[in-house]
């Protein structure tokens, strides 16, 4: 979604067509920064837990209707999305990642269990889309997020 809220064109799945030799050269695709696992920036093996991670993103951006890394924030927590998802959640804060909107709280505490399950930093314990689609249909149990590494620039 742009600034208008308008669609783009996504590359979810754009993991699992590369090759072997492939996976390393991660900066020559169109993902920005924000979106990316945390494998990408580390040259790591790549799978298919890549994009759940980025689709874990894109829910968390669709919930606090706001962009993934923000520099215009009251506090330097607040820059990355997922961290600062995390720490309201743990604080019992989840008011703030909405503002002033009138949510039911129950439906916004799953939805934003779902995002920090998928952004995990680990791939392997980050849920397979099977689970995420159950989970966000309401018919699969949705355990508790653990702690999201905080955001670190590789620049």
């Amino acid at each position: 979604m742009d600034d208008s809220w308008m669609a783009k064109i996504s590359d979810f799945g754009l993991s699992k067509l590369l090759y072997p030799d492939e996976i390393r050269s991660s900066m020559a695709l169109s993902q920005s920064r924000g979106h990316m696992a945390p494998e990408w920036q580390n040259n790591a093996l790549m799978s298919v837990k890549a994009d759940i991670y980025s689709f874990g993103v894109v829910l968390l951006e669709i919930i606090c209707c706001r962009s993934s890394i923000k520099v215009d924030v009251s506090t330097p927590d607040e820059m990355n999305l997922p961290s600062w998802a995390y720490q309201c959640f743990a604080a019992g804060q989840l008011d703030k990642l909405v503002k002033d909107e009138d949510i039911e709280f129950e439906s916004l505490e799953r939805m934003v269990k779902i995002g920090l399950l998928c952004v995990q930093h680990d791939p392997a314990s980050r849920p397979c889309i099977k689970n995420v689609i159950l989970m966000l249909e309401g018919s699969g149990d949705i355990p508790a997020p653990s702690a999201i590494a905080p955001f670190r620039s590789t620049a």
